[in-house]
């Protein structure tokens, strides 16, 4: 899909709360633009963005047209044990783009 960023921290102590910063890099076409001939150009968006912690899902998110091209989420978690996060956005044409980013909670 595209170039993505990802802050988090690489570590926490357990029961810290983490802030979570998401960009990724997604033209986000609503459907409503017409291109040069006059016709309308198909809608293309991140419909869905989901992050789990260690296989638990801890934050997700339904997007809509309104939201802006290159998209940033920020959201938060606790810091309970080291592993991973992984982060998933799918677009309208099914396409799925997946990040993962390790954490070492002390």
């Amino acid at each position: 899909m595209a170039r993505v960023l990802i802050n988090l921290p690489q570590r926490a102590k357990r029961g810290d709360i983490m802030e979570i910063k998401t960009l990724i890099q997604h033209p986000m076409e609503t459907g409503y633009r017409l291109d040069n001939k006059g016709v309308a150009i198909p809608r293309d968006i991140i419909n869905r963005f989901t992050c789990t912690y260690n296989g638990d899902e801890v934050f997700q998110a339904e997007l809509f047209p309104a939201i802006s091209a290159n998209p940033f989420l920020a959201f938060s978690t606790v810091a309970t044990e080291s592993g991973e996060l992984v982060f998933s956005w799918t677009d309208d044409r099914g396409q799925t783009q997946t990040e993962t980013r390790q954490i070492t909670v002390e």
